[in-house]
């Protein structure tokens, strides 16, 4: 059964890995097996390349700003260029922005979408290009795997963030195409949708005790996720165990979307 699971012998690129779901999905990875480059916006944290380590698996930093097309589009030709072979790509990397909509900002709106939707189209498509030209792997039956995140709010709308909505929507639709092209070319694309999880980016929420409460009473796990729920989700859906799911949007939200 562990051989499901296995992700011996391969390397995993992951955005967002420095803290919360992404810094857990990196390390579950590495205890999966697999060797992880970091993509970071500098190098001044080094705590899960750190841990990756200790595991005794190999771990690299690269530094993108996410926010800027140009290093974005630069990113995979760089580390293709370092002879780096990619069989899993892991977009975790996001940021949020909060306003009325009638007030949102534009350059606010702006940024958001090139983060959350753009960068993750541009490294969907290069390194999806770099694993079209692999021989399936003996590993896990195919050339690559590919998990997107996505969000609660690729189904709902939210409030105040209608920036964020429109790009985790995006996300979800992006992962439905490029599965539909590249699943019998041996890519599975898959993206995940966490629900309400205690992170920075939900500080906010969190500190809202009349909305907190609201949404902990909806949750039927009774409780909000922490990024140690991802861990088995993500290495499931890079692992052999997954080779007949692509186009899904796997929900990870301790049932609220059954609710």
């Amino acid at each position: 059964m562990s051989t499901l699971f296995s992700l011996e012998n391969h390397t995993a690129l992951i955005t967002g890995g420095t803290r919360g779901i992404g810094q857990s999905v990196a390390i579950a990875l590495a205890e999966a097996g697999a060797d992880i480059l970091l993509i970071q916006r500098d190098s001044s944290s080094t705590s899960t390349r750190d841990r990756i380590l200790s595991l005794g698996r190999k771990a690299q930093i690269y530094t993108c700003d996410l926010s800027s097309p140009s290093d974005v589009s630069s990113l995979i030709p760089k580390i293709l260029s370092d002879n780096h072979q990619i069989r899993i790509l892991v977009n975790c990397a996001g940021i949020q922005k909060r306003h009325p909509c009638e007030r949102f900002p534009s350059d606010d709106f702006n940024q958001v979408i090139q983060v959350n939707l753009n960068s993750v189209f541009t490294l969907c498509r290069d390194v999806g290009a770099h694993m079209l030209d692999l021989e399936a792997s003996p590993v896990t039956g195919r050339k690559g795997s590919i998990i997107n995140f996505a969000s609660l709010l690729t189904f709902q709308g939210g409030l105040t963030v209608p920036a964020y909505a429109a790009s985790k929507g995006a996300v979800g639709q992006l992962t439905k195409s490029f599965a539909n092209e590249w699943t019998a070319r041996g890519i599975t694309v898959n993206a995940v949708a966490p629900g309400y999880i205690e992170t920075e980016m939900n500080t906010a929420l969190l500190n809202d005790k009349e909305r907190l409460a609201s949404i902990s009473a909806r949750i039927p796990a009774g409780r909000w996720g922490n990024p140690e729920d991802f861990k088995g989700t993500v290495v499931y859906l890079a692992s052999k165990a997954s080779a007949y799911v692509s186009g899904h949007i796997l929900v990870v939200d301790g049932g609220w979307m059954g609710r």
